[in-house]
């Protein structure tokens, strides 16, 4: 069961803002994702983003606020804090959350845990939807080769999960806790023993899902991943369901890569439905084009995001993307590939779409 639909799409909930789209008014995005520190603790194998260098960076809090309070009132309805960087690393990202569902908008947070303190979670957790741990193996020493990190990262993360379930359900918070692994040929072994210890741990949920090579990104350790090898851990997996805990194994999202091409000839998603703010305030149309200036639209340390969004360079991306862009640039399997599916099929629907 995938009850947050995690290999989906939840844009067929706001139809409004899809009819707005197809009417061709300015859409502000229903989701953004920002990068509060450009620091990282870890140095993954598969990092889709280290061409970009783990700068030691960080948004200004106060002009970040602004910033949030500003997409609130323009529609914005949900943040994740994630990005180029370990989010955590930010020293104000528990003030920042609080305040960000102040204003209206929805929290998640992907990270790597080993940061999460009580400290911040005391502060912050009540805040949050979900919280989003990536946890890239099932035993301490391949995670470590992994993450390249000492071993010992492995029982602090997953032991900082244990104590946010402990606080959640003395709190009878709502916030889900989940982690996420990349399958890897290294790893695949541990998935079932990390399906049981996050179950024995009290997590929501186990997200096993493949790699998709960014284009940009310097390592291409694990290209062209066969993931039909490993479709028998899918019921391995499932029976391990229950409780109120779930695997989601994203054999459909590991389908797709096999297929030959784009379902789509266009990106109709960017730069409409969703947004990216790296550490140095540069906001961006599209996560797989970060430090691309076809893609960057502004600044928040100079400019305000409704500002940024209804600029000039915005309006010349619109165009860009859906009359110039070759989508074979585009990473496979990006973030917004289902979203993408599901809005060329209302631009180019199949015959006997009356039919209902």
């Amino acid at each position: 069961m995938d009850e947050f639909n995690i290999d989906g799409h939840k844009l067929m909930y706001h139809p409004d803002r899809v009819h707005d789209w197809l009417q061709g008014k300015t859409v502000y995005p229903l989701y953004v994702e920002i990068s509060p520190a450009g620091a990282c603790n870890h140095r993954c194998t598969f990092c889709a983003v280290d061409y970009i260098g783990y700068k030691t960076r960080y948004l200004d809090k106060d002009i970040l606020k602004n910033c949030l309070t500003n997409m609130a009132e323009h529609g914005v309805k949900s943040v994740m804090y994630a990005g180029e960087g370990e989010p955590l690393l930010f020293k104000g990202l528990a003030e920042v959350i609080v305040h960000t569902k102040k204003v209206g908008i929805d929290v998640a947070i992907t990270t790597n845990a080993v940061a999460l303190t009580d400290k911040f979670m005391n502060e912050a957790l009540s805040s949050i939807s979900w919280i989003k741990a990536s946890v890239n193996a099932g035993a301490a020493e391949t995670y470590a080769k992994i993450h390249q990190t000492n071993a010992v990262d492995f029982e602090r993360a997953l032991g900082n999960l244990e104590r946010a379930v402990q606080l959640k359900r003395k709190n009878n918070y709502q916030t889900a806790l989940g982690i996420q692994c990349l399958l890897l040929p290294e790893n695949a072994h541990e998935m079932p023993g990390l399906a049981r210890r996050a179950k024995s741990m009290g997590l929501n949920y186990l997200v096993v899902k493949p790699y998709s090579q960014h284009l940009m990104s310097e390592t291409h350790l694990y290209e062209g991943i066969n993931y039909q090898q490993f479709q028998f851990l899918d019921e391995q997996l499932a029976a391990i369901n229950g409780d109120g805990f779930n695997v989601i194994f994203r054999r459909k999202t590991m389908a797709k890569l096999e297929e030959p091409g784009h379902y789509y000839t266009v990106c109709q998603a960017t730069p409409h439905f969703w947004a990216y703010i790296m550490a140095s305030g540069d906001v961006y149309g599209c996560s797989a084009y970060l430090e691309d200036d076809r893609f960057c639209y502004g600044n928040i340390n100079q400019s305000s995001f409704s500002e940024i969004w209804e600029g000039e360079k915005r309006k010349k991306s619109i165009d860009y993307v859906q009359h110039e862009l070759n989508i074979s640039e585009c990473r496979k399997n990006c973030r917004m590939d289902e979203v993408n599916r599901y809005l060329w099929d209302i631009k180019h629907p199949k015959p006997h779409a009356n039919f209902i």
